[in-house]
């Protein structure tokens, strides 16, 4: 039976983060200036995507949800898990769900959301519309 293939190990305690001699750029190591090595700034990056809401991986509702309220709801509500409103009698959208179930608002946004005070516009919303924001609005109970 032959011998299982060795492993070699490193002999320098401290390895370099250069590439291959066949794929390196000529010169001398790569370094990042805000992070130090190129590792540490592709941890960095990945930490930072992992972080940031994954619009892109969600139900395609939530996007459209999202969208909505990014594009008519933040002038004046914080959309998002973080952040004050713009406007501060606005409520924030992550609050919404500890007043009442969101599932509430489906009425009021078919019929048209009109509220007491000005600043507030009309809305008018299908029921392709009100699911695609409730469902965005669901995500924020988390």
């Amino acid at each position: 039976m032959p011998n299982p293939p060795t492993i070699p190990r490193l002999t320098n305690p401290r390895p370099t983060m250069r590439m291959p001699a066949d794929l390196s750029p000529p010169g001398p190591a790569v370094r990042c200036r805000r992070f130090g090595s190129p590792a540490t700034a592709l941890a960095v990056a990945l930490a930072l995507l992992s972080a940031a809401p994954a619009a892109a991986q969600q139900d395609p509702r939530v996007q459209r949800g999202q969208q909505f309220a990014q594009t008519n709801c933040a002038m004046c509500h914080a959309i998002g898990r973080f952040g004050d409103s713009p406007l501060a009698i606005a409520p924030p959208f992550r609050t919404l769900h500890e007043r009442y179930p969101v599932e509430d608002l489906e009425e009021s946004l078919a019929e048209g959301v009109m509220t007491g005070h000005p600043t507030m516009p009309q809305f008018q919303l299908d029921a392709a519309q009100i699911a695609d924001f409730i469902a965005y609005l669901k995500t924020l109970e988390r």
